[in-house]
């Protein structure tokens, strides 16, 4: 079919316009993008919703897919609502896939559409216009990313478009949650359609997952009998964690949160035992794995013969990952918050027997704490040079308690009081550098209110395109903190050199071929250039100072800042 475009002075509406309208009226609050030559639709959509108030997602120019994406996730866990990002065919799609990674494991839910090399060569209304439509055609665009992505489609009927939006939203909130990817061709996204867009109703999300009732049965009895239970935890929403402090507070039962992603217990509860698994496993006689996708590294550490597993979440198995072999006893599929709301009216009811147990074991439990938190506070103590233990506890003390950090990475928890749940997110198990600026760029756009702050590794730093991001905080007026911690390397290459090859060749320089980021660039001129208040830090001495000037900045001046802070650890 060929399309001619409207004439002159007639402005008939186009499958753009639907398409943004869908968007909007499924609850997707901004459209996050990095255009190219596939944009000219959604460009004239965008300019008739200014001039006649269409409701339109609010559009959102980001120099760099990565950024874009990572905005797009941070926004979400600030509204719960998925947003949408748009790029530039087969090469923006490239660009995104760092990202798009650390969403697909965390069970984000995005709309990733991108436009495609225009279809037709000649004839209709939008084909080819350039040389790199014809290198920009791909056999199957979608295949890029169909590895991360729970549903791709390609519109191909331009009246089909408001449709395609809500099976897109549909599958991406379908729990697991998850990213979905639409390829939209320029010349059905033009085309005119027959009569203006109306507003759609957005199909009901399906209702979270309740537990079965003889899983829920079967593990209240085991922790009714059980001597030296132990819960690990990696990634709770909100709702569940008044839950879990109910059932650990009742029961005893320590709290481990090994690679946390987000706030499963706050820090300074009774029960939160850090973050390694280490001997607290190694004794239990039951474990509890909640939301968890690696409760342990099994090279290194393991349960005992006897002791008891038990798995709960959305997807227990984690299905979507090719290799996982942790033992288990009991496998619950459930939303976290139903099963532990339902778990701790079972338990309640078979504990009366077993107040005396509860009671020697919250008495072990009081010591061990004790003496956990007497070496805590020795490892962040000021030395002569700044430690990341000691970074992370001044960066707690200043930052305030409802202040939300984005970490990736160096932060430790350990150090940094963190007590009310959605204050704390962490990187994705994917581990897809460049997320933690942007993440905190788009928790600031989403939630303006709020103090931001992003804790990274100057390679993570390095990562994020660092210009890019500075721009869009002064761009869109986002003022957040962000403090590198430098220490001049890749940790997590040397670490696992060092692990393997310490007392080889690769040990004699302390692991730091490959992994050796000197000399390091003054990263507080980058933050400068776009009018930041940005300090280097050497001495501990100054930190405490430099860090509350930096929050100030953010808070009072209503400026971004940075603080590049060198750790040399």
């Amino acid at each position: 079919m060929v399309v001619t475009p409207p004439p002159r002075g007639e402005r008939p509406p186009i499958a753009a316009e639907a398409f943004l309208r869908a968007l909007a009226d499924h609850g997707i609050d901004y459209f996050f993008c990095n255009p190219g030559t596939d944009f000219p639709p959604i460009v004239e959509a965008f300019s008739r919703a200014k001039k006649t108030n269409a409701k339109v997602p609010r559009p959102v120019l980001i120099p760099h897919e990565n950024i874009a994406v990572a905005m797009a996730h941070g926004a979400y866990l600030m509204t719960g609502r998925p947003q949408a990002v748009m790029v530039h065919v087969n090469v923006g799609t490239g660009n995104t896939v760092n990202n798009l990674a650390n969403l697909s494991r965390d069970r984000v839910p995005l709309i990733l559409a991108a436009g495609r090399t225009p279809i037709t060569e000649k004839g209709s209304f939008g084909s080819r216009s350039r040389p790199i439509h014809w290198a920009q055609e791909m056999f199957d665009q979608a295949g890029m990313v169909r590895e991360l992505v729970k549903w791709d489609y390609e519109l191909r009927n331009p009246g089909q478009i408001g449709d395609v939006v809500s099976r897109a939203v549909e599958v991406a909130t379908a729990q697991p949650r998850g990213p979905v990817y639409l390829v939209l061709p320029r010349e059905p996204l033009s085309a005119t359609l027959p009569e203006p867009t109306a507003p759609i109703k957005p199909r009901p999300h399906a209702l979270p997952a309740h537990p079965d009732p003889r899983g829920i049965a079967t593990l209240a009895e085991w922790i009714a009998t059980a001597e030296r239970p132990l819960i690990i935890s990696a990634s709770l929403p909100k709702d569940a964690v008044k839950p879990l402090e109910q059932i650990v507070e009742r029961c005893a039962i320590p709290v481990v949160a090994h690679g946390p992603r987000t706030l499963c217990l706050p820090t300074s509860h009774p029960m939160h035992f850090g973050f390694e698994p280490g001997a607290l496993l190694a004794d239990a006689d039951l474990a509890i794995v909640l939301e968890c996708d690696v409760p342990w590294i099994p090279s290194l550490q393991h349960p005992t013969g006897g002791c008891r597993v038990a798995h709960i979440g959305e997807d227990p198995f984690f299905s979507r990952y090719p290799m996982r072999s942790f033992p288990s006893d009991l496998a619950i599929q459930s939303d976290p918050a139903n099963a532990l709301t339902a778990l701790a009216t079972a338990v309640e009811q078979r504990l009366q027997m077993a107040d005396a147990r509860i009671a020697s074991r919250r008495g072990r439990l009081t010591e061990r704490m004790r003496t956990r938190r007497a070496q805590l506070a020795k490892d962040s103590a000021p030395a002569a040079h700044i430690s990341p233990e000691y970074l992370s506890r001044v960066i707690g003390e200043t930052v305030g308690s409802d202040a939300i950090i984005f970490n990736e990475y160096p932060l430790r928890p350990d150090h940094c009081t963190r007590d009310i749940p959605g204050t704390f997110f962490g990187l994705s198990p994917a581990g897809g550098l460049g997320w933690g600026f942007g993440a905190a760029l788009g928790a600031k756009l989403a939630a303006p209110d709020k103090f931001v702050v992003a804790t990274l590794g100057d390679g993570a730093y390095m990562f994020a395109n660092p210009t890019v991001g500075h721009w869009v905080s002064a761009k869109y007026e986002l003022p957040i903190l962000t403090i590198i911690f430098n220490n001049s390397r890749y940790g997590a290459v040397r670490r696992a050199t060092l692990s393997m090859f310490k007392e080889s060749a690769a040990g004699e320089n302390d692991g730091r071929t490959l992994a050796d980021l000197d000399p390091a660039p003054p990263y507080e001129e980058i933050a400068k250039a776009q009018g930041a208040h940005a300090e280097r830090v050497e001495r501990p001495a100054d930190l405490p100072d430099a860090l509350a000037r930096a929050r100030d900045a953010v808070l009072i001046e209503r400026r971004q800042a940075l603080l590049n802070v060198i750790t040399p650890y």
